[in-house]
């Protein structure tokens, strides 16, 4: 069977870099399941590693794409059987930019009539974010959390997840323009790293209080920012390294991207009981796929009992993926990027 999906041909900007193929798709493997595939979602990783500048990337040419929509149509012989004719959001390692993909059976859930393109941010931003949030980190009553892009997919899950736990929440942007979404979901403080050092900005509103938790999906300087400003007992949460995006000098942006993060001694962690903590969800899927099931069925159940409300910020014809790269990468999107085959 032949479906059509779109490729990852060479490295660089939207509109030279993908091309749409027809693709056989094999037989779903023992613990796969294999979804007819009604829409799916695009990450800021997918313009990293269209950049050629994330290394968990397959090589060229590739399929990209880590969650789709769709219906279950085969089921491997070691998966739930029931799962068939089922209508699911699913984890995809990969693949899915596609008419049709196979994926692991626990990176599946159930969602009936449920809004197909809310359900796309379930996936990965929801579920990176509950992770962080829930498995990862101890986010307690009275703490002062910075989320970096957080009008984004992951930064608004994060706030939707942390606004019944009575900690206080700052947003920080590069572009006024999103500054009420923030504040329609419940925010405390904004401010816009593009106006003035977002760490100044910072201490102005916490006076001599630290930062507990800083949610920062954008490394390099920042690195060093967020240290400074969280307390004895904070935590840093890294998951992503976005300000490397863009950059065209190859190994020596990459090279500056590490040096402006610094070093850390461990001594010292231990000393001030500080702590920072790496998130890659293809690692926890790999290592640890219970657990990557179990946050997704409970982002999914929260969000199908409308405790959660997913964001979807533009929803795109399949056909223009490179519009839709274009608009992710350009840093004025809120909520979720969604394409329609």
């Amino acid at each position: 069977m032949t479906k059509l999906s779109i490729q990852l041909t060479k490295f660089g900007g939207p509109k030279e870099a993908f091309s749409f193929t027809e693709l056989t798709i094999p037989e779903p493997l023992n613990d796969e399941v294999q979804i007819s595939v009604e829409r799916f979602g695009i990450n800021y990783a997918d313009v990293m590693a269209r950049e050629g500048n994330y290394k968990e990337a397959p090589p060229l040419p590739c399929v990209l794409g880590y969650e789709v929509v769709g219906e279950v149509t085969k089921v491997g012989k070691d998966a739930p059987q029931d799962l068939i004719g089922k209508r699911v959001v699913a984890f995809t390692r990969f693949g899915g930019y596609s008419q049709c993909v196979n994926t692991k059976h626990f990176g599946v859930a159930e969602i009936g009539d449920y809004d197909g393109n809310k359900a796309l941010c379930l996936a990965t931003q929801y579920v990176t974010a509950y992770y962080m949030a829930f498995v990862a980190t101890t986010v307690q009553k009275g703490d002062n959390v910075l989320i970096h892009a957080a009008a984004g997919g992951v930064g608004t899950a994060l706030i939707q997840l942390l606004r019944n736990k009575q900690v206080r929440v700052i947003a920080k942007i590069g572009n006024d323009s999103k500054v009420k979404y923030l504040k329609d979901l419940g925010v405390d403080y904004i401010v816009n790293y593009n106006k003035s050092d977002y760490a100044l900005q910072i201490r102005q509103i916490l006076n001599t209080e630290p930062i507990h938790i800083s949610f920062n999906p954008v490394g390099g300087s920042t690195f060093k920012k967020d240290w400074k400003l969280l307390g004895l007992t904070g935590t840093l949460v890294l998951f992503g390294g976005s300000e490397r995006s863009g950059k065209k000098w190859g190994i020596l942006s990459t090279l500056n991207f590490v040096r402006k993060m610094g070093i850390v001694v461990p001594i010292g962690l231990m000393m001030q009981s500080k702590s920072i903590i790496g998130i890659n969800m293809l690692k926890v899927a790999d290592l640890k796929p219970l657990v990557l099931q179990n946050c997704l069925k409970e982002v999914v159940q929260m969000a199908i009992k409308g405790k959660l409300d997913p964001k979807v910020g533009k929803v795109y014809n399949a056909k223009n993926i490179s519009e839709a790269h274009e608009f992710l990468a350009s840093g004025k999107s809120t909520g979720k990027v969604v394409l329609e085959w």
